[in-house]
């Protein structure tokens, strides 16, 4: 009898040790969601939705786009309406830190520099600073022209991009930093004096570490958006969810410790294993349709417990993103008429949370 007591502490021990051991990973494991900045009318209703809805659901990071709508002090000339008061993202850091849930700002750099064709439609940077615009030449001409970007020689650019994101920093007191990259359609044109003849994925590249180093010479990880890195054709997935314009080759040409946020919408191809593969850390982002997030914690889940000790490393997570105002995703929380689209992307947050 004795020796079968001493058995059961043995085994009751063991399975508190496996217990932990099991838990402890899933503490480092990113249940992130990333909304668009509220404006500082927005902020006490923001934070009683982290409180009430994020915290429950046990969010871990929430990723902030900025996209020059925060009080910038060092560049005041770039701000966009419905600006986020630095006393207001003050108050949001801070209910963040209470709850233990990372707040990291996000700022679009290279692409995405406006909407659509429309001149009404260009952002801040470049209603600013017109001479720093990639000339798109024949592409704006297209009804389905997406947006413009910066010239990455141009050689002011970096000087006002570089003080945006310190204050970013700064402000969100960040120690991680999305920088976007995303959907980056004009790049490397011929009328473009400082960039024609060069090839688009070094160049694609120099733009990656340059902000890399940057940040890395601040204390600060580098996030960013994988899609440029997938070779649109080999793979199938096109121009929007992967690059065709000769980006791809540039994820061999970039430092190893930059977190790639792999987003898929309508399907869940396994390209967070590639990115794996290729030795970054890599986070598997959500929109619209649940079963493609839960397909994604799928193959996070398969990959941490059937892959070598290295890659189950740098699967980090999942990220829920939603494209709209973050008003209108409160609205669905709330259960109020809300777009067809918005309904979807809460719903998959619901599902992806319930599951994580």
């Amino acid at each position: 009898m004795r020796h079968f007591f001493i058995l059961l502490l043995v085994i009751k021990v063991f399975s508190v040790q496996c217990l932990f051991a099991q838990e402890e990973p899933s503490k480092q494991v990113i249940r992130g969601v990333m909304l668009s900045t509220p404006s500082t009318s927005q902020v006490d209703e923001f934070i009683n939705f982290i409180e009430k809805e994020l915290v429950p659901r046990k969010v871990n990071c929430l990723i902030l786009k900025v996209n020059y709508h925060l009080e910038y002090t060092s560049r005041p000339e770039i701000r966009e309406k419905k600006t986020l008061s630095n006393a207001g993202a003050k108050r949001i850091l801070e209910v963040c830190k209470n709850h233990q849930i990372e707040l990291i700002p996000l700022v679009n750099c290279l692409g995405h520099q406006s909407w659509g064709a429309d001149e009404k439609n260009i952002r801040a940077l470049l209603k600013t600073y017109p001479d720093f615009e990639e000339n798109p030449v024949a592409q704006i001409k297209n009804p389905d022209f997406y947006c413009r970007s910066y010239c990455p020689l141009h050689p002011e650019v970096h000087a006002v991009i570089f003080d945006i994101l310190k204050e970013t920093i700064d402000v969100f007191e960040a120690k991680k930093m999305h920088v976007g990259i995303d959907e980056v359609f004009v790049l490397g044109e011929d009328a473009c004096e400082r960039c024609k003849g060069h090839n688009k994925a070094e160049l694609f590249a120099g733009e990656v570490n340059k902000l890399h180093e940057f940040l890395k010479n601040n204390g600060v990880d580098m996030w960013m958006w994988g899609d440029r890195f997938l070779d649109g054709n080999e793979t199938g997935l096109g121009k929007w969810q992967a690059a065709i314009n000769g980006t791809h080759p540039a994820i061999n040409m970039i430092s190893k410790d930059i977190v790639i946020c792999d987003w898929h919408y309508k399907i869940a191809p396994r390209t967070a294993t590639y990115f794996a593969i290729k030795g970054h850390p890599v986070i598997s982002c959500s929109y619209q349709v649940p079963q493609v997030a839960l397909q994604q914690l799928k193959e996070m889940n398969a990959l941490h417990s059937e892959s070598s000790e290295q890659i189950a490393n740098r699967m980090q997570g999942l990220m829920h993103t939603f494209w709209g105002s973050t008003g209108e995703f409160m609205k669905a929380f709330k259960g109020e008429q809300v777009s067809e689209k918005t309904q979807q992307a809460y719903q998959t947050f619901i599902e992806l949370s319930d599951s994580w």
